[in-house]
């Protein structure tokens, strides 16, 4: 899997911020989270990212390590490790995310800084997301020239189109990355939001209701896999939103 990770801060249980003195750390992001849980399943995965030759940097990888990942992969250099500071919702008042990721190390990687030949020896399967194309413009042509690379070997390449408003900020939209993207994805994953916003495929789908519209989904995926035939699967999340810490 390949992504950033980030430092993540929070209140404890589901305090507002600074409503005590208090912040939890840990480590998390979208790419490392699959690693882990593919980890967890006992197969074997490496994640691949940027991060700093520091301290913060040592603990994040240490981190991954007890979670039974490969780190061998991960490049040391850059100056910041991303943070983001999260607020649990709770009840009616949602969750609240805010990004401190502006020129982290993978933000400033760009082309020819990963060796993917090393990567993807002996390696049967990539994943990646969409939120690491929407960090940089830099991290974006890295992410393309990853999935490039990877269906020039034969791997089979994953993407979590995973829709984030608040990353896209550097002058491209969306759209105008993740389509040239998904022309070297074989299987992707997402909810209605992620492929309307992401691919820009339109369907009457009321993404802000909460409510699932399930006879809507099979015309949205036929038009993803007839507007993208490169991808041969694709999977739809399917989740109801009762209320900031209650999804059914």
């Amino acid at each position: 899997t390949f992504g950033e990770i980030m430092l993540r801060l929070k209140p404890p249980h589901w305090e507002k911020f600074f409503q005590s003195p208090l912040l939890e750390a840990t480590f998390g992001g979208g790419e490392a989270n699959v690693a882990v849980g593919l980890a967890r399943f006992g197969v074997n995965v490496a994640y691949v990212s940027v991060i700093p030759d520091n301290s913060i940097g040592d603990a994040c990888i240490g981190e991954l390590r007890r979670q039974g990942i490969d780190t061998s992969l991960i490049i040391r250099k850059g100056d910041r490790l991303g943070i983001y500071f999260l607020e649990a919702g709770a009840n009616q008042r949602p969750s609240k995310i805010i990004y401190d990721r502006s020129h982290s190390a993978i933000a400033e990687a760009k082309p020819g800084d990963i060796n993917w030949d090393k990567v993807f020896d002996g390696a049967s399967w990539f994943h990646i997301s969409g939120i690491t194309p929407a960090i940089s413009l830099s991290a974006s042509e890295l992410s393309l020239e990853a999935v490039r690379k990877a269906r020039e070997k034969g791997i089979t390449v994953s993407c979590d189109l995973n829709f984030r408003k608040k990353l896209w900020k550097y002058g491209k939209s969306a759209p105008q990355v993740m389509t040239e993207l998904v022309k070297y994805v074989d299987i992707a994953l997402g909810n209605e939001e992620d492929c309307q916003k992401s691919l820009g495929v339109k369907v009457d789908v009321d993404i802000e209701s909460g409510r699932l519209q399930t006879e809507r989904y099979r015309e949205l995926t036929d038009k993803v896999l007839n507007l993208y035939p490169d991808i041969k699967k694709i999977a739809i999340t399917l989740r109801e939103s009762h209320s900031a810490n209650h999804n059914g």
